[in-house]
């Protein structure tokens, strides 16, 4: 559970959302077999996460500014999904992040 809301550090420290959870998975992931899915799974976000991060950037820049709508939703999931993915894990249930690219598996 803490693996998944450590995403939201970002909200206070920027850059530790993405920073914290892998360094969680990375140090506990022997103790708790468990963790180790919960891990690619959020690792395999938080790279989707950056990718549309910067698809966004590059629809505002082409669209002189116009694309900057598109941080708005990207805004919302990137707390929408930590949020349910720690919800669900507290229940014991692997949650796959909708919109994620699998890079690790």
């Amino acid at each position: 559970m803490f693996l998944h809301f450590s995403q939201l550090t970002n909200l206070i420290v920027p850059g530790l959302g993405f920073v914290a959870p892998i360094v969680i998975w990375q140090i506990k992931k022997d103790e708790f077999a468990e963790l180790d899915s919960h891990g690619k799974m959020v690792t395999n976000w938080l790279i989707s996460l950056v990718i549309y991060i910067l698809a966004a950037s590059v629809a505002a820049f082409a669209t002189c500014g116009l694309g900057v709508i598109l941080y708005l939703p990207v805004a919302l999931v990137a707390i929408a999904f930590p949020i349910v993915g720690g919800i669900k894990a507290n229940n014991g249930i692997l949650w796959k992040y909708p919109l994620t690219i699998t890079f690790i598996k």
